[in-house]
């Protein structure tokens, strides 16, 4: 019996969910708003929100961090010039998952992964 699980496997090997997480979060912070699978947005949120947390300090070692995970070099300036310094004085909570819909193919339940302004 599996405990204390920290991360969800969403039936890929390591390799191709690490991948499938650094797209999704690149394209999160290029649009600011995407639709996918909810199991993949509160995984996707967990990642942006300890993305925002050390985009949030400015500092070259900061936006290092950051450009080590996410695919684009103009999403990382994006989210350390951008977003970032609009939660300055937030604490945390930095995204919200909305439910939307049922998509009609195989029935997955997909929700809207958007940042709070």
């Amino acid at each position: 019996m599996p405990h204390q699980i920290a991360k969800k496997r969403l039936s890929r090997t390591d390799g191709h969910r690490k991948a499938l997480l650094r797209n999704l979060a690149t394209s999160f912070f290029l649009h600011e708003k995407i639709e996918t699978t909810t199991t993949k947005a509160k995984e996707i949120s967990k990642v942006a929100e300890r993305l925002i947390t050390v985009a949030r300090r400015g500092d070259l070692h900061s936006r290092r961090q950051v450009a080590e995970y996410l695919y684009d070099p103009r999403v990382v300036k994006k989210l350390v010039e951008q977003i970032a310094p609009l939660y300055k004085d937030r604490t945390g909570g930095y995204t919200r998952i909305t439910k939307s819909r049922v998509r009609p193919g195989d029935a997955a339940e997909l929700s809207f992964l958007e940042l709070l302004k």
